[in-house]
Order: structure tokens, then C-alpha cells, then sequence
């Protein structure tokens, strides 16, 4: 299983961008699918996942009412579209997939995606 994320890059604070997470080889249960983020010298923390089946959302409240979390199941991706950017938000962000119900939250998921490097300037 691979995950591949894009979409990544330089905005100025109050901007936008969306990420993008696309899954690829073999056909995998697929429990949830969420963001995470590390910034330097920080843990990863979780941003937002959503549930495969019926679609229901989580969010960090640090990104709450700015960023969505939404799926494709057609095209196997899941984005993550940030909106009024901080320059806090800056950091990677992984997608992560996990094939069985557990803590949404954690970082105890099954499959990593590289990575994709947001940086939001003042």
C-alpha cells in the first residue's frame, strides 16, 4: 500500500492550499484516513481524519473551522483543504491510512504517506 501526498508549499498566512493523499496497490480495508503534522523540533499531532464509511470527521481544534477533511472513494484520495493559514500551521504533513477501528487520534496507524511540506509566511 502506498500513500502519496502532494500539494504542499509556500502561502502567506491567510491563505489557502489543499493537500492531497492518493492510495495506491493493493485493495486494503480501510477503516479511516487521516493528516497529521510535524513541525521542527515537535511532535507529529494529529489534524484531521475521516471515517471511510459514512464519512464522519475529526479535527485537531487548533484547525477546526479552518480546514476540511473530505474523500473520493472513486479516486481512492483523500484532501485536506486549509483555509485562513497561520504561520503555526507550518510543518510536514503525513496521510496516514488504518485498516481497523481504533483511536482516531493516535499516530498508531498502519500506512504513512511521505510527507508533503507546508510553510506559511507573515
Amino acid at each position: 500500500v502506498q500513500l502519496q501526498a502532494s500539494g504542499g508549499g509556500l502561502v502567506q498566512a491567510g491563505g489557502s492550499l489543499r493537500l492531497s493523499c492518493a492510495a495506491s496497490g493493493r485493495t486494503f480495508s480501510r477503516y479511516a484516513m487521516g493528516w497529521f503534522r510535524q513541525a521542527p523540533g515537535k511532535e507529529r499531532e494529529f489534524v484531521a481524519a475521516i471515517r471511510w464509511s459514512g464519512g464522519s470527521t475529526y479535527y485537531a481544534d487548533s484547525v477546526k473551522g479552518r480546514f476540511t477533511i473530505s474523500r473520493d472513494n472513486a479516486k481512492n484520495t483523500v484532501y485536506l483543504q486549509m483555509n485562513s493559514l497561520k504561520t503555526e500551521d507550518t510543518a510536514v504533513y503525513y496521510c496516514a491510512a488504518r485498516e481497523l477501528p481504533g483511536l482516531i487520534t493516535s499516530t498508531t496507524y498502519d500506512y504513512w504517506g511521505q510527507g508533503t511540506l507546508v510553510t506559511v509566511s507573515s
